[in-house]
């Protein structure tokens, strides 16, 4: 059986847009004709994202997937390192909990396992598909790092495929950390390099020529394509390094003002991607007390470490603006550990999230969490009770605490074996384990609604659907991609590659 031809991307540095990149070319060889997939050997992230069998890979992942219309799985992405603090993280393994380590004892312990687990997974995926894109992380050039990594050029000799190597010019210096890479890295990782691409270009391409010209002579590597800075292509970001570029500042222009609560472990922000596409909306990420003001609506997202997270609300203040806020009838929602925060209590007893036994919550649901051992990841589909409407939603969840409730409340959603999360009588209160709830088109709308209500403003009906944004999206940014890189010669290139290989009988080295 013929296996599937790979291409690796890897970057100079994080957040280079080695995620995007690989999410436009998944969508470009699909629309070549090839049946290709997503790789990334070993991510770390805080935003995941839940397979249809109830597994946890990290988010880009699934994005890419579904860039290149498959179904994602835990082959494509086997070991995800979540972030929990104090220099430790749980290891997800196969998109199930291996177990809580810091990072000197993974290093050490873990990288015979982990290497058996990416050959196994890669194995499994190259006799599935077509094209395989293979996506890094950070950089090959990590010196320090590179005698056990686990994510780049090691994963590379794995896959026995040709790397293309990307750096981001919007941050300056984009030469010399192309060329400072390339003489970093083993000269054997080097032949690897079949050209590299330059990210996130803004202006006349022209006047980077002499640049582009002098680097394919002093190098020998060729530029592959200058790919534009984008806006607003709906892709969906892999970490919370993105939230340095959101303001915390209120747009007056805007009727609806949203904040969100940018605590140090945020997870799973890109519940609230919905809201930036709203045109009546102005989304800001507040992490001080004198930046909260009075939103319309404010949102406590996710949290990989509730307690601390709890914790960093009361020490900055954020906790007691956030009461002040439900005096004043402010619409307040919860999800997932934002959901845990609501309640009165939140406890750790066994140290599953933190070192920290037990945290007062905010007291706005009568509920206590206990964090628990086994972890819940599970897409969802229930009915959304809100007043007297019942919107049909769908979303996932992942979770550790188990909640319990002081008293009988409304619940929010109704699932066929369940009830999940609270709602209060007049609306301004919502705690929900539902990842992905205002991605419903309809209960944004209705929600949403509900605030201009409040505020006298006329209802906004048939609002755009996200769904069908971020397939265009998906579109917009293949289009984008394809008109600013050499896609027929990376064709030729990675089937020359191939061909190499095959006539040595041997991985090119």
């Amino acid at each position: 059986m013929n296996k599937a031809i790979p291409l690796m991307i890897q970057g100079t540095h994080s957040d280079a847009g080695k995620s995007a990149l690989v999410t436009a070319l998944c969508r470009i060889f699909v629309q070549d004709g090839f049946n290709t997939a997503p790789f990334k050997s070993q991510n770390m992230a805080l935003n995941s994202y839940i397979t249809a069998c109830g597994k946890e890979i990290g988010r880009a992942q699934g994005v890419q997937a579904e860039a290149a219309g498959v179904v994602a799985t835990t082959d494509m992405n086997p070991i995800l390192i979540k972030p929990s603090g104090e220099y430790k993280s749980q290891i997800v393994v196969n998109g199930k909990p291996y177990k809580n380590m810091k990072a000197g004892a993974y290093r050490q312990d873990f990288f015979q396992k982990g290497l058996q687990l990416i050959r196994e997974s890669y194995d499994r995926l190259s006799i599935q598909y077509e094209r395989i894109v293979i996506e890094g992380a950070g950089s090959p050039a990590e010196v320090n790092l590179n005698d056990r990594e686990l994510v780049n050029m090691r994963v590379a000799q794995i896959a026995n495929a040709p790397v293309i190597l990307i750096g981001d010019i919007e941050k300056g210096g984009v030469f010399a950390s192309l060329v400072g890479t390339l003489q970093l890295i083993e000269p054997k990782d080097r032949k690897r390099v079949i050209g590299v691409i330059i990210n996130k270009f803004r202006g006349d391409v022209s006047l980077l020529q002499p640049g582009l010209t002098w680097f394919e002579e002093y190098t020998g590597v060729p530029i592959l394509g200058v790919v534009p800075y984008m806006d607003d292509l709906l892709i969906e970001a892999e970490d919370s390094v993105v939230l340095s570029n959101y303001t915390s500042k209120v747009d007056s222009s805007k009727e609806i003002d949203i904040a969100v609560i940018r605590y140090p472990m945020i997870s799973n922000f890109t519940d609230i991607d919905p809201f930036f596409e709203e045109t009546d909306c102005h989304v800001r990420f507040v992490r001080k007390a004198e930046e909260l003001g009075e939103p319309d609506l404010l949102i406590l997202p996710g949290s990989k470490n509730t307690i601390e997270d709890m914790m960093f609300l009361h020490d900055t203040g954020l906790a007691n603006r956030i009461l002040d806020l439900e005096q004043k009838e402010t619409m307040i929602v919860g999800i997932c550990g934002g959901y845990q925060m609501l309640g009165n209590r939140i406890e750790d007893k066994y140290g599953m999230e933190s070192s920290k036994k037990m945290a007062e919550g905010l007291g706005l649901i009568p509920m206590t969490t206990s964090m628990a051992s086994k972890k819940t990841t599970v897409q969802s589909r229930g009915i959304a009770i809100f007043g007297e409407k019942n919107i049909p939603v769908s979303g996932y969840e992942i979770h550790m605490g188990e909640s319990h409730y002081e008293k009988e409340c409304n619940h929010f959603v109704q699932l066929s074996e369940r009830n999940e999360g609270m709602i209060t009588h007049d609306k301004q209160i919502i705690g929900t384990y539902f990842h992905g709830i205002f991605h419903n088109d309809l209960f944004r709308e209705v929600l949403l609604n509900e605030i201009r209500q409040t505020k006298g403003l006329s209802p906004i009906h048939n609002r755009a659907s996200f769904a069908i944004k971020r397939e265009e999206g998906f579109d917009l940014l293949a289009k984008v991609v394809r008109e600013n890189i050499q896609l027929d010669r990376i064709h030729r290139m990675i089937i020359d590659f191939q061909e190499k290989e095959q006539e040595t009988g041997s991985k090119v080295e």
